[in-house]
């Protein structure tokens, strides 16, 4: 049988809400089994009520931790809460709520009652704290870009980023323990006491996000070129936001897909025919791709926004580390308020190109692990403008050199795409292959290696010194990274680098496999034979 990908779904394809929902309510978690206890990952605590990894109990105790957590760090400003369009969200955000009321926290909702990208919470909670007063903080109630049976909570305190590990890993710890008690120290109000709750409140994340855009975007020079722009929330959280930023700031915007469907049944299929909302994918992305040629340019979002896939006419979805060195070597030149001294952030599994980009910018390069949490203190301090992942997650700094977000903004990205076109006549992809003649065109894939658990964790606590190699695919390697050269935190895994080429590989933290990104600039070959040896040293130092 073919694979459907970038199909459309069938209905065979599709979640069974009714049974999702029940299951969020009615199964409890075997704590004995990992995978149904709490985890958070770079993204939160996620999971499905279908497999007990996302259920009443999980998110009580969460919150409840989180509660905890913020009331020993001090915490006493009202908490920002917003959601997607899962259809987990819901509950979760019901359940959040009776347990936050419960306990006196001051919480603000969405106005409208509608849903909130991951950026405008970020966006609400900055501009809180901005005052110097008692200090916010903030939930957003999303799996990401991640099928629709599944449902996500993250933590973002008060800097407005997502939390570090210190933070994650004890609230983690404490829910566990909570629910290890049968929820007995979790406080709680009933369903229909929420609303009359004293501290349950309203903000309204579109209106203050919507209308902030251009301090940190030239939204005049957009709308004077009248670039027919293609908006695809893809049945996500920025469904209300593209079409009031089209209206508010009267730019020639068509919000290509307007439905909320908690069943994504619109979608097409991602490359493994299960309905992911991945706007980098292309097979997600078919239908947008499809009437490429009805827009100048064309961008998703993924289910809370904190992603973007950038479509233009002429090369169709571009490739997420291309977007990044294009929007970087943009950003540099046209924001003449930025530091001088102000540097480039990228994950160090991001494209090379970025550094070959920087250098011709004359900035410096910072290089981090994978995770946006990396970026946020310089994107507070102004010392770092643009931070980007490899994943096509990014934020950047408003014009006068201040924080925007410090969390991924794929609402920005993308209409960066058409500031970058108006202003230079020319498309993100046409400015990829400038670049590529310049610094020419590295060719970069993600493959997958079996390894057992004990594998995955030698791999994790890898030294320099365990690889004794010095050559990498005919090239002289340059260097040998386990800790990240722009912050010096440990990268859990192992990155070599040539003149030409670089791989890295780290443990999943969710299968029995390691991943290896890798990277050439000498073309397709020499990348296979970089694949190859990479695995063989992997395998080599870890037992394979």
């Amino acid at each position: 049988m073919a694979n459907r990908a970038g199909t459309v779904a069938l209905p065979s394809d599709l979640v069974d809400i009714t049974s999702l929902l029940d299951a969020y309510f009615d199964v409890v978690p075997d704590l004995s089994d990992p995978a149904q206890r709490v985890a958070f990952g770079t993204s939160g605590h996620r999971g499905s009520s279908l497999k007990a990894s996302f259920n009443e109990g999980h998110i009580a105790a969460i919150t409840q931790a989180i509660v905890e957590y913020r009331a020993g760090q001090g915490i006493t400003g009202p908490l920002f809460m917003g959601k997607d369009t899962h259809a987990l969200s819901d509950p979760a955000q019901q359940t959040a709520l009776e347990v936050l009321a419960a306990n006196q926290v001051t919480v603000r909702v969405d106005a409208r009652g509608a849903f909130t990208p991951t950026p405008a919470v970020s966006h609400a909670i900055l501009a809180y704290n901005s005052r110097g007063a008692d200090q916010a903080d903030g939930i957003v109630i999303t799996p990401s870009h991640n099928p629709p049976g599944d449902g996500g909570f993250k933590y973002n305190p008060p800097h407005g980023g997502p939390a570090d590990s210190d933070a994650t890993n004890w609230i983690a710890d404490r829910a566990n323990t909570l629910m290890e008690g049968g929820l007995r120290g979790v406080r709680r109000v009933p369903a229909g006491q929420v609303l009359q709750a004293e501290g349950i409140g309203t903000y309204d994340f579109l209106q203050h996000y919507v209308e902030d855009l251009p301090s940190v975007l030239n939204l005049d020079a957009i709308r004077a070129s009248g670039l027919h722009i293609g908006a695809d929330p893809m049945g996500g959280a920025a469904v209300d936001y593209w079409g009031a930023i089209g209206e508010i700031h009267n730019l020639n915007l068509t919000v290509v897909n307007p439905s909320v469907d908690p069943q994504w049944a619109f979608m097409t299929l991602d490359w493994d025919e299960k309905i992911r909302m991945d706007c980098s994918s292309p097979s997600a992305m078919a239908s947008l791709i499809a009437r490429s040629s009805e827009f100048d340019i064309s961008t998703g979002n993924d289910a809370d926004a904190d992603r973007h896939g950038i479509v233009t006419p002429d090369a169709g979805l571009m490739n997420p580390n291309h977007y990044l060195a294009v929007a970087i070597d943009y950003l540099y030149r046209n924001r003449p308020q930025w530091r001088p001294d102000a540097v480039v952030g990228k994950t160090l599994v991001s494209s090379s190109i970025i550094d070959r980009v920087a250098a011709d910018l004359g900035r410096t390069l910072e290089e981090v692990p994978v995770g946006f949490k990396w970026f946020v203190p310089g994107l507070l301090s102004g010392g770092l403008a643009f931070g980007g992942e490899e994943s096509a997650g990014a934020s950047f700094l408003r014009h006068d050199g201040t924080t925007w977000t410090t969390d991924k903004d794929g609402i920005l990205l993308a209409l960066l795409a058409s500031e970058i076109t108006a202003v230079s006549g020319r498309t993100p992809s046409q400015h990829y292959a400038d670049l590529t003649d310049w610094f020419g065109s590295p060719v970069y894939a993600r493959i997958d290696a079996a390894a057992t658990r004990d594998q995955k964790a030698a791999l994790g606590k890898l030294s320099p010194s365990d690889v004794s190699a010095t050559t990498l695919a005919g090239e002289t390697i340059t260097a040998r990274l386990t800790a990240a050269p722009g912050n010096g935190a440990p990268i859990g895994g192992l990155k070599v680098t040539t003149e030409n080429a670089w791989f890295a590989a780290r443990p999943s933290g969710t299968e029995d496999v390691y991943k290896i990104y890798a990277e050439s600039f000498k073309g397709a070959d020499h990348l296979k034979q970089v694949q190859d040896e990479a695995k063989a040293l992997v395998d080599g130092v870890i037992g394979g």
